[in-house]
């Protein structure tokens, strides 16, 4: 199907803790914690969660939303860095993703992704009573973020997006999307090999490779899905003057896979004052997972803590 697969061709409740769920602490007082979301309303899948929290109360709480064919489990290393600082991380994996329940990558609608996103706002109010709360997504995570606070801005103090996908970085014929939508309607379950790999993610070739072997990341991209998602960026960057909440956003001018014009719109359409655009220069789709990961995330933590005490 050529170098994006499917891209290419359509382009070309309540919480019940798992009780076999894993508990550690790392050597720096840090504890670890995950587990299912079971018994979910309308017999939703159950979604796998993770937490990260620093010794003593957290200066801040961060819910985390991964990108599309990963899942939260990949962020660790940034949960830890940020707990290191003080922050409480709370992951989940959203439907279809990772160790959560669901067709790999497949939905009815955009909506179920928002209820799933429902599950970690509750998580967080949970786990971390009082905390300072702020939303982070990374690529089709951050479109479900995005949309989340524009329906329901509280309880988040502010929303970190990185590469956002608010737009495709490769292009689409017409007649294409139309395919898109027809494979949609006709058969919505249908997926097809995405063809993205660990290289166009991020320059770090360890990291490249360690994500191509993962057995959690799924190789394919589903038909509803897809016109789901693009339906969801039209309705995100229209509404954006409603934005209120404090907005960061960082971006790669590199990035093979989210579209930067796409992002700058929803930017600067964004009715938040307190905004802020980072774009780095020749960074990949997989900021986080970068060889300079280290310095975003210490901006991002900093961000946060700024705004912690408002």
């Amino acid at each position: 199907m050529g170098r994006y697969g499917l891209v290419s061709y359509i382009l070309g409740s309540k919480m019940v803790a798992d009780p076999q769920r894993s508990v550690g602490v790392t050597p720096g007082r840090i504890r670890h914690d995950e587990g299912s979301l079971a018994s979910r309303a309308g017999g939703a899948p159950s979604l796998h969660y993770y937490t990260t929290f620093p010794e003593g109360a957290p200066k801040a709480v961060v819910g985390l939303m991964h990108g599309y064919a990963e899942y939260g489990g990949r962020y660790a290393h940034v949960a830890d860095f940020w707990a290191e600082r003080g922050i409480a991380s709370i992951a989940i994996d959203l439907r279809g993703h990772g160790r959560s329940e669901g067709q790999r990558g497949s939905c009815e609608h955009f909506d179920d992704y928002l209820d799933d996103a429902s599950q970690l706002e509750n998580l967080v109010r949970e786990r971390a009573p009082g905390s300072p709360a702020f939303l982070f997504g990374h690529s089709f995570g951050g479109l479900v973020a995005a949309s989340l606070v524009l329906a329901k801005p509280a309880p988040w103090r502010g929303l970190l997006l990185t590469a956002p996908y608010l737009g495709l970085a490769l292009k689409v014929p017409a007649v294409k999307r139309l395919a898109g939508v027809i494979a949609s309607r006709l058969l919505p379950t249908l997926s097809l090999p995405s063809g993205v790999h660990g290289a166009d993610l991020t320059r770090d070739s360890v990291r490249a490779r360690a994500y191509d072997e993962d057995p959690l990341v799924f190789r394919t991209a589903n038909a509803r899905w897809f016109t789901e998602a693009q339906s969801a960026q039209a309705r995100t960057i229209a509404g954006a003057r409603s934005m209120t909440a404090p907005l960061l956003v960082v971006m790669g001018t590199a990035d093979r896979v989210a579209d930067l014009t796409s992002v700058r719109a929803f930017f600067e359409s964004a009715g938040s004052k307190d905004k802020h655009l980072d774009v780095r220069d020749g960074f990949f789709h997989e900021i986080l997972n970068e060889p300079e990961w280290r310095g975003v995330a210490e901006g991002l933590a900093e961000w946060m803590l700024a705004r912690s005490q408002s």
